[in-house]
C-alpha cells in the first residue's frame, strides 16, 4: 500500500492524476489523503472523481471514498484484465450540474495506462475543452501528444465539440494505439535540450455563440504584438457552436526542434486584445528564455521519461512547484532516478534514468 498526502508541495489534483496512473500501470495499491487541501475548495471535484471512476473501470480496481468532495480516497488494484475496445466518459454523471471540468485532465490520467495495454483503445471523453488551470485540447493536440509520439507512444485526438466554461458540453475522441518500439510495452527516452531557432507562429482565434468580431479583435492583436519576432505568423478565426459561449486564443511557438502552446482564454467583461494580450506575454517570455521546454509541458514529461527505457534529459524554462511534486509522487511508485538541476522558479535541466525495463506488472494489460 502507497501511502500519499495529497496536500504535499502544491497539493493539487496533479498529485492524484499521477497517483492513478501509476497505480494502474504497477498494480500497487494506494490511500491517497488530504485531496487538494491546496485548493480553495478541497476534495474530490467532478473531474477528479471522473478520473478515479474512470481509472477503477479499467484496472477493475475497488475503491473508497470515491464521492464528490471526499478527501481520501483508498485505490486497490486489481489484477491484470484486458481492456475493452471503446470507452466513454462524461464528466456530467458525477457532476451536480454542468460539465465544465476539464477532459484533457482527464484524458492525460487515462492515456498511459491504456498506451501500456497493448491493444489499440478508443476513448470518448465529454466535459470542459478548453477551461481555466488545464491544458486546452490545441495544447493536447498540438504540443504534448507530439512530443510523446517521439517515445513511441501514437494517438489520434479529435475535437468533436468545443466545450468552453462554464458551461462545457464539450467532447474529445481519441484512438490510443499503444507503444511501438523494438520491445512490447516500452517507452523510448526522449532528449530535448535545444530548441533550435523560431520557424513559425500559427494558432486560432475563437469564439463560441459570441460575435465572429471578437475573434478577428484578438487574432488582430496577436499579430501585431509577436511581429517583432520576425517569422510567419499564421492564426485563423472561428466562430463555432457549443454549448454555452467561450472565446480563446491558442498560439502555438514552432522551434527546429520542439513546440511550445500559450493560450488565454475570455471571460465577461475582459476585452478580446487583453485574452491576446495574456497568451501573447507567456509566448514572449518563454521565447526570451532560450528553454525548450515550457515550464507546463516539463512537469507533463517527467512522468512518460520516469517510464521510459533509457536516459531522457530536458532543459526547461522554469522549475515549478508543480514539478517537484510531481517527482515527490513518481518516486514513491517506480526506481526511476531523477535529477534535477537548478532551484524552484528558475531555469534547470531534468535528468531522468528511467524504469521502464523494471516495470514487471501492468493492472491493464493484454491478460
Amino acid at each position: 500500500m502507497i501511502e500519499i498526502d495529497g496536500s504535499y508541495g502544491e497539493g493539487g489534483g496533479q498529485v492524484l492524476r499521477t497517483a492513478l496512473t501509476l497505480s494502474a500501470l504497477t498494480g500497487q495499491s494506494t490511500r491517497i489523503r488530504n485531496i487538494r487541501a491546496g485548493r480553495r475548495n478541497p476534495g474530490l471535484a467532478p473531474q477528479h472523481l471522473t478520473g478515479v471512476l474512470a481509472v477503477a473501470r479499467l484496472t477493475g480496481a475497488k475503491l473508497r471514498g470515491a464521492e464528490i468532495g471526499s478527501t481520501e480516497i483508498l485505490f486497490e488494484a486489481g489484477p491484470p484484465r484486458s481492456p475493452d475496445h471503446r470507452y466513454e466518459f462524461d464528466v456530467r454523471d458525477v457532476a451536480r450540474g454542468g460539465s465544465a471540468g476539464s477532459v484533457t485532465l482527464l484524458f492525460q490520467t487515462l492515456l498511459l495506462p491504456l498506451a501500456f495495454s497493448g491493444r489499440d483503445v478508443e476513448v470518448v471523453l465529454k466535459g470542459g475543452t478548453h477551461v481555466a488551470w488545464s491544458p486546452p485540447f490545441d495544447y493536447i493536440a498540438r504540443v504534448y501528444l507530439p512530443v510523446l509520439s517521439r517515445m513511441g507512444l501514437q494517438t489520434d485526438c479529435h475535437l468533436d465539440a468545443w466545450g468552453f466554461y462554464p458551461v462545457g458540453g464539450g467532447q474529445v475522441s481519441a484512438r490510443i494505439g499503444g507503444l511501438g518500439g523494438p520491445e512490447s510495452k516500452v517507452l523510448g527516452p526522449l532528449t530535448l535540450t535545444d530548441r533550435g531557432g523560431l520557424e513559425k507562429i500559427s494558432g486560432r482565434a475563437v469564439v463560441s455563440n459570441l460575435p465572429e468580431r471578437i475573434a478577428d479583435r484578438m487574432s488582430a492583436r496577436a499579430n501585431d504584438v509577436l511581429q517583432k519576432l520576425g517569422v510567419e505568423i499564421e492564426i485563423s478565426t472561428h466562430r463555432v457552436s457549443g454549448a454555452g459561449p467561450g472565446a480563446g486564443i491558442f498560439l502555438i511557438a514552432e522551434y527546429e526542434n520542439t513546440t511550445a502552446g500559450f493560450s488565454g482564454l475570455g471571460r465577461k467583461g475582459l476585452p478580446a486584445e487583453e485574452v491576446a494580450d495574456d497568451a501573447c506575454r507567456d509566448l514572449n517570455a518563454f521565447h526570451e528564455s532560450g528553454s525548450p521546454i515550457d515550464m507546463h509541458l516539463a512537469d507533463q514529461l517527467v512522468l512518460p521519461m520516469a517510464l521510459a527505457s533509457g536516459r531522457s534529459e530536458m532543459a526547461v524554462c522554469r522549475i515549478t512547484q508543480h514539478l517537484l511534486t510531481n517527482v515527490h509522487i513518481i518516486r514513491q511508485f517506480v526506481p526511476a532516478k531523477i535529477d534535477i538541476e537548478g532551484g524552484e522558479s528558475e531555469p534547470g535541466v531534468i535528468v531522468v534514468e528511467g524504469s521502464g525495463k523494471h516495470i514487471d506488472h501492468l493492472s491493464v494489460g493484454d491478460s
